[in-house]
């Protein structure tokens, strides 16, 4: 045996190696598999692949959406968030702007030989009137949408959809949430497979079974899978004995977790951009409409005072076409705020982030995996598979260049 170790060291050395390399390899083919492609790929239903993530991207919305809103977000403690005297004091000039131009308008639309021949005086008063009254307006609006906000918008269907729709969101999220684990599982790789490939090396020098190498190839991959998966997640608490103290990668570092979490459900899933998309054009947007029309007409009412009798005896129709008019204004107005520098503004005023944080720290253990885990649970088995069968074939030509 020593002798051929020496006939042959260059081969044995190459063992310890070879085994890193399907450790490592199959690692980053995994890592990789369970992310993509994004689409299946191949011929379906059976010849080909998709990444395990957004496969399941249904199934994984759906879980971390019932997190996020059954543990971490109440809709209401975001809404409750929106300070109305800061929001208008915000948005004080371009509201001004903006009543500005819809009064001038509306006026020329319905009663434009009225406003033409209107001192300037008169028209600024009447334009300013409706700018001092309009914060009540908001004020209203906003205490309506807190009373009745489970009519006006599904957030958590808004969720669902934005990880289902966008499967590299869903992918992302992963990602970020445990990018760490996932350069673990790489790089775990190398370490267990150069543990096992001098077990492989030794027993090689006594044996020289030519199923020695494909045998130990699809070993090192499903074990080497395996064991960096469980560490990741096990044990919760850290255990051992003196200094020499594990614990699972995942909750070790939670604090970090939590941070990169809720910077996630902050600026990519719940930002005022997708609540105000959802709010606006979602499936119950016609109940915001109904909210704003009732607000509206209130708002002109007021406006028009002792003159709305007159302005209903003598026109009835157009009095009715502006509160449909001024209702659609308002949507209009509030789409443009959107697109013109209100989301920074509104993440800063809702501070989701904060919030996330504050109460993803407060999960229990078993919750807390959960922000990861579903990732991994259902499919790691093929996962595993998947690295013992490249170490299989891996070890297997290995053999061949051993026997030559």
């Amino acid at each position: 045996m020593i002798a051929d170790f020496t006939d042959h060291w260059l081969l044995y050395c190459s063992i310890p190696l070879v085994a890193a390399l399907i450790g490592w390899v199959t690692k980053i083919v995994a890592v990789q598999m369970l992310m993509y492609p994004l689409e299946f790929r191949g011929i379906p239903p059976w010849l080909g692949w998709q990444g395990v993530i957004p496969r399941s991207a249904p199934r994984m919305a759906t879980i971390a959406v019932d997190l996020m809103f059954g543990k971490l977000i109440d809709p209401q403690d975001i809404i409750a968030r929106i300070d109305i005297a800061e929001l208008t004091t915000r948005l004080r000039e371009p509201l001004n702007a903006g009543v500005d131009y819809m009064v001038r308008e509306m006026m020329m639309k319905y009663q434009p030989r009225l406003w033409v021949n209107m001192p300037e005086a008169g028209r600024r008063a009447i334009i300013e009137r409706a700018q001092r009254d309009l914060p009540q307006l908001i004020e209203d609006i906003v205490v309506d949408l807190r009373t009745n906000l489970d009519q006006v918008m599904d957030l958590r269907g808004m969720a669902i959809s934005a990880l289902v729709d966008d499967k590299s969101l869903l992918v992302e999220m992963v990602r970020r949430v445990g990018r760490n684990e996932l350069r673990f599982i790489v790089r775990s790789g190398l370490i267990f497979g150069t543990v096992l490939g001098f077990v492989q090396m030794i027993t090689w020098a006594f044996t020289h079974s030519s199923w020695l190498m494909p045998a130990f190839g699809g070993f090192t991959g499903l074990v080497t899978d395996w064991l960096a998966l469980q560490m990741i997640f096990r044990p919760i608490r850290p255990v051992g004995i003196g200094p020499l103290r594990w614990q699972g990668l995942f909750h070790k570092r939670r604090d970090e977790v939590c941070t990169d979490y809720g910077d996630l459900i902050a600026t990519e899933i719940l930002t005022p951009a997708r609540i105000l998309e959802a709010v606006l054009n979602g499936e119950r947007a016609d109940r915001l409409a109904s909210i704003l029309d009732h607000h509206v007409t209130e708002f002109l009412d007021l406006q028009t005072g002792p003159a709305k009798p007159l302005m209903l005896m003598v026109a009835r129709e157009s009095y009715t076409a502006l509160q449909r008019d001024a209702v659609t204004f308002v949507l209009d107005h509030v789409r443009a705020a959107a697109n013109s520098g209100f989301d920074r503004h509104a993440i800063e005023a809702l501070d989701v982030r904060s919030l996330v944080i504050e109460k993803t720290k407060q999960l229990s253990d078993d919750e807390y995996e959960g922000l990861l885990r579903p990732a991994f649970k259902q499919d790691e088995w093929k996962l595993v598979a998947i690295g013992a069968v490249l170490g299989f074939l891996v070890g297997e030509l290995q053999v061949h260049v051993l026997l030559t």
